[in-house]
């Protein structure tokens, strides 16, 4: 499902963003099991001068307190990359009812988009680093998926399946939100490793 394209121009952020960095290697000799993190950030890469723009980000991975022992069923990853990646997996918990854990999809579908986001390919696409991630991941489940890419210009630019939620809020007012995709109440679009789930194409676009 493909929307008509919203602009969005973010306010200037003081560039601190790489402080607030891990690196995760990505070199794919690694084991697979190196990149199932609950987190990952992508290698930095030297640049000759800062954007003019960039996200200043914290995190916080709260798990629900029935799943605190597992480290939650959700997965995030952030990136320096141009003027920042932020992206999140939520896990769907249902697939523990098939003793399949359901964090195991989400976290590698992050740390494979993690990997990809400086991809060539990709091009600074969300939708495409969407898809990509989604198909270099191996783990049973399925996750709803929301991705944002900030332009050195300004442009944010976002793409979601599912229920992930994203708002703009400047001087105390929310000027943007984004929208859930779902078949029926408490059934959201998602990504999954069956076929019958939904894929990149169906990813909602903002710019």
């Amino acid at each position: 499902m493909v929307v008509p394209v919203f602009r969005a121009s973010v306010a200037s952020f003081h560039p601190l963003f790489d402080s607030l960095c891990t690196r995760l290697s990505t070199n794919s000799s690694l084991p697979k099991n190196s990149r199932l993190l609950p987190f990952a950030s992508s290698e930095l890469n030297p640049v000759q001068s800062r954007p003019e723009l960039s996200f200043c980000v914290g995190t916080h991975l709260i798990p629900h307190p029935n799943k605190v022992e597992r480290g939650g069923e959700d997965a995030f990853f952030v990136s320096c990359y141009n003027g920042g990646v932020i992206a999140v997996a939520d896990g769907v918990s249902g697939w523990a009812e098939q003793n399949v854990d359901p964090s195991l999809f989400s976290r590698e579908l992050m740390a494979n988009a993690s990997y990809f986001v400086e991809d060539v390919e990709v091009n600074y696409d969300p939708q495409i680093l969407m898809r990509k991630a989604h198909a270099a991941t191996s783990s049973v489940g399925s996750a709803t998926v929301i991705v944002a890419m900030l332009e050195r210009n300004g442009i944010l630019k976002v793409a979601s399946v599912g229920d992930c939620g994203l708002r703009i809020i400047r001087k105390g007012q929310i000027t943007f939100s984004s929208s859930p995709q779902e078949h029926y109440f408490d059934c959201p679009y998602q990504l999954s490793s069956e076929a019958v789930g939904q894929t990149y194409l169906d990813a909602m676009q903002r710019h």
